[in-house]
């Protein structure tokens, strides 16, 4: 697979990393709107054409898909672009906040016969994939709970996740981890509850909500800007717990099993999760496999944090549409 690059945003380095460590994707291309600085770019990172503007890079013939990495705002447009302009599009979490902008970004792949996927690089991993094999399997009993938290430090009010005209926020950025790996879990919620703190740049900063599952499962999480880093998810069952410390970054690959007295340490291979994220969209490609994460994940995803964003506005409990 070839792979081109709009933007040089700082998240592209985890992607060149996965990358060189593939037989499978080569990055072909990088563009920016400032062509100084894509040549830059491209010169630093062993790139081999570099593009001073993103039509440019979609003009490509030697790029077989492209890596959006720019703000949230411009997701789905440019992911529109690019599908339109015949390329295969790995677009950065979150697609979008509405559920509509998600079903018109993929309602373009299908007419154009190619791929859209967001990149939720932590569920190709394999400590993921374990961890929904054990509470499908019944490990920790009847599934009851689930609970997350991902915060860090952000005071620049100039970067751009603080920025509400792109759709900044602590759910769009971190929030999204936790209610991805709740639904991975637990399926589609059903109603969800929420309080958010708005810092002075019209943001969320803070943000907390209770989410309800069919069957009675309960999903708690939290979420910020302005509090410790901070990087957990607990599923708990009717007869026991995983823990698992690390469950976004996954700098350690590890789950902690409780069961009664007993707990077992799970120890997993760490793969690079990038690696794997941009193999499966190359499999994909190639007509090997399907996408791990098409439009029902999506578009779930988009449901929920629309949904979110509303009980938070209102004070209200809010149902979550289908």
């Amino acid at each position: 697979m070839k792979l081109g690059i709009l933007s040089t945003a700082r998240i592209n380095r985890a992607v060149l990393t996965g990358a060189r460590l593939s037989d499978r994707v080569e990055v072909a291309a990088v563009a920016s709107r400032d062509a100084a600085r894509a040549e830059a770019y491209a010169a630093e990172h062993g790139i081999e054409r570099a593009h001073g503007s993103y039509e440019a890079l979609l003009e490509d013939p030697g790029v077989d898909a492209v890596y959006i990495s720019l703000p949230n705002s411009l997701h789905v447009p440019c992911s529109i672009r690019a599908l339109e302009a015949g390329k295969h599009v790995l677009c950065e979490k979150p697609l979008d906040r509405r559920s509509a902008e998600v079903e018109r970004a993929f309602d373009a792949a299908d007419r154009v016969g190619r791929i859209l996927m967001e990149a939720f690089m932590y569920r190709h991993h394999p400590q993921t994939k374990r961890l929904a094999e054990l509470v499908r399997e019944g490990a920790i009993g009847e599934l009851r709970l689930v609970r997350s938290s991902f915060s860090f430090s952000l005071s620049d009010e100039t970067d751009v996740r603080l920025r509400p005209e792109l759709d900044g926020g602590s759910l769009m950025d971190v929030g999204c981890y936790c209610v991805s790996g709740s639904r991975l879990l637990a399926g589609e919620p059903v109603t969800v509850a929420a309080h958010q703190v708005v810092g002075p740049t019209g943001v969320d900063v803070r943000f907390a909500a209770t989410m309800s599952f069919p069957g009675g499962v309960l999903g708690h999480f939290d979420c910020g800007f302005d509090v410790a880093a901070r990087s957990e998810l607990e599923a708990v069952g009717s007869e026991g717990t995983i823990v698992v410390r690390d469950p976004w970054l996954i700098r350690e690959a590890a789950l902690e099993l409780r069961q009664g007295e007993e707990v077992q340490l799970v120890g997993l291979e760490n793969p690079n999760r990038y690696q794997l994220e941009l193999e499966n969209l190359a499999d994909a490609i190639g007509g090997e496999t399907e996408p791990l994460l098409g439009r029902d994940d999506a578009l779930g995803q988009a449901r929920a944090i629309e949904a979110l964003y509303e009980a938070a506005d209102t004070g209200h409990v809010v149902s979550v549409a289908t």
